[in-house]
């Protein structure tokens, strides 16, 4: 069930509009299911002779006390209160009594009629449809004080959600006021009239997001909205000349007199303002680091590590910086569609859409935490993407375990609207990665090395990881995976560790496909150098030697190497 709740002035207008026949005729058999006392007079069980009668005689009677408080000066300028609630689609038809139920739960628990109060305001709730009613009050008490009612919609929702599960209604997904605003009905009926699907403050919102992806610095940022066609910028600054805040619209997006529609980025979305922005990009910056090799790194790769390490941080008890890394995971989704090929934007849009939600709740993100993937993330936007697939195809691999992961622990804290906002996200990222694997993948299994080494690989994979082996042999992606262990080999490295190191990084329970998954992260840990032959032998518990058996002597598994000695 949904409530919305309104204010207004005019008692008759509301009640005239309850009992007529609607905007559409689509009011029927509009009549009375409770009110404040149980004996209030109703419009809908009178003849039409009498019908304007007694309509001006349930005014009368809501309207009492605000009258006497007007003589006193109490009354406030909006005394009427307006709440509809509307069952779920598909939930079965409830009765008058049903909805009277529901009608007193909701004013007792909004403060407008609390339980035992021989004061509470006057109140109705008039049925015209089979799936709502609306509850109509004035906010004056018997004794000529307001009434309090502050956040009645959350406390209105929270009963709702009682009532759902009590009467075994369907249970509406609820969110914690988090979410971007949504857009206004006369937003999308304007959106429609000029041929756009959506509306200017949801393709401004996208805009922003994209910019704050890509930006170091908020000039940055700002001179990258500028740069965007269509897209109008103005920029607030104090005296000092630092920026105080700004404001977009889009071109030929305009108001009645014909100026441009501005929206501050805090009316685009919460996390959008510009302190909010300041905050994400000086967590982005990068530490100083000397390290050579760290430049020379992949970002590619650095991206897929850190967003491979995002469900391991959800399972820490420490909910600000799964929040950062969650809102930094939303940023690379907004980047991606400006680095993969034409055929995959569009799912990489919706997802990153989907995700929207799934990066914001009342958990404070501590950004400084997500500082690694950031970083990686302006760096990909720097560098022409590999053209091969194969870098993409392994980071949205990683990402299809970070919604999933996201999905589970917004369900444990009770974020309804973020959890499935990142079902919805996972969705649109499993089709992008099955079009965006399938050339490297096949590259892959063309190029499977010969059966003794394959037989060899099953046998290691039986032993690494006993639980997946059956799945992870009988799966379509197995020879690419024999493929990956091979080239492994040739570079120096031992396929048993590497095949060790992939499952140990993290549980292949939530992969579709953990022969692909173990692909990928052994392509990747393939590409750091290769530990010396003394360096293996530090790291070694008990000495091992590899056996004297030519260029494929990598390829052993530790088992059989054990056996062999060094002449």
């Amino acid at each position: 069930m949904i409530a919305k709740i309104s204010s207004g002035k005019d008692t008759a207008g509301l009640i005239r509009y309850l009992y007529g026949p609607g905007r559409a005729n689509e009011h029927t058999a509009p009549h009375l299911v409770a009110s404040w006392d149980g004996f209030a007079p109703d419009p809908g069980r009178t003849d039409d002779a009498t019908a304007t009668a007694t309509r001006k005689l349930l005014v009368a009677d809501l309207d009492l006390h605000v009258k006497q408080a007007r003589r006193l000066g109490r009354a406030p300028k909006q005394h009427v209160w307006h709440c509809s609630i509307r069952a779920a689609p598909g939930d079965r038809p409830l009765a008058d009594a049903e909805w009277a139920d529901i009608a007193r739960r909701v004013v007792a628990a909004t403060g407008i009629a609390p339980d035992g109060d021989p004061d509470g305001c006057r109140w109705v709730a008039v049925r015209h449809a089979d799936d709502h009613i609306h509850i109509t009050a004035t906010t004056v008490r018997g004794d000529l004080r307001p009434t309090r009612h502050w956040n009645d919609f959350l406390t209105a929702d929270r009963e709702l959600a009682a009532i759902e599960k009590e009467y075994g209604l369907q249970q509406v997904v609820r969110g914690d006021r988090t979410a971007a605003k949504r857009p206004t009905r006369a937003e999308k009926e304007k959106a429609r009239r000029v041929g756009h699907e959506v509306t200017a403050r949801e393709r401004l919102r996208t805009t922003v997001r994209t910019a704050v992806s890509v930006a170091t610095s908020t000039e940055e940022f700002l001179g990258i909205l500028t740069a965007t066609d269509n897209v109008l910028v103005r920029s607030q600054r104090y005296p000092s000349g630092d920026l105080r805040g700004y404001k977009v619209a889009l071109e030929g997006d305009t108001n009645a007199v014909g100026e441009p529609v501005w929206y501050s980025g805090s009316k685009l979305a919460s996390d959008l303002s510009l302190p909010k922005i300041k905050g994400r990009l000086t967590a982005a910056t990068p530490e100083p680091d000397t390290s050579e090799r760290r430049n020379r790194s992949d970002p590619w790769h650095q991206a897929t590590a850190a967003t491979e390490r995002i469900p391991h941080r959800l399972e820490q008890a420490d909910d600000g910086a799964a929040q950062a890394h969650l809102a930094a995971f939303g940023e690379a989704l907004d980047a991606l569609p400006h680095l993969a090929p034409q055929n995959l934007r569009p799912q990489l849009r919706q997802a990153a859409s989907a995700f929207e939600r799934a990066t914001r709740s009342r958990i404070q993100a501590e950004h400084h935490h997500a500082r690694a993937l950031r970083s990686a993330v302006r760096a990909m936007l720097r560098e022409p993407a590999p053209k091969d697939g194969a870098a993409l195809a392994m980071l949205l691999d990683t990402a299809l375990l970070v919604a999933l992961a996201a999905t589970r622990w917004h369900q444990l804290r009770h974020h309804d609207q973020q959890a499935t906002a990142a079902q919805q996200a996972h969705l649109h990222l499993q089709a992008a990665y099955d079009q965006a694997a399938a050339a490297p993948l096949a590259v892959f299994a063309r190029r499977k090395p010969p059966a003794p080494t394959v037989e060899l690989f099953a046998s290691l994979v039986h032993e690494t990881m006993p639980a997946h082996a059956q799945q992870i042999l009988d799966d379509t992606g197995w020879e690419a995976l024999a493929t990956a262990l091979a080239d492994a080999g040739t570079a120096g490295h031992q396929p048993a560790t590497l095949l060790r190191q992939a499952a140990d990084q993290r549980a292949l329970d939530d992969a579709r496909s953990p022969a692909r998954t173990l692909t990928w992260r052994i392509h990747r840990l393939a590409q750091r150098p290769a530990p010396s032959d003394r360096a293996r032998a530090a790291k070694s518990v008990r000495p091992s030697h590899r056996a004297q058996a030519g260029p494929l002597a990598p390829l052993q598994p530790t088992t059989a190497e054990a056996h062999g000695r060094r002449r």
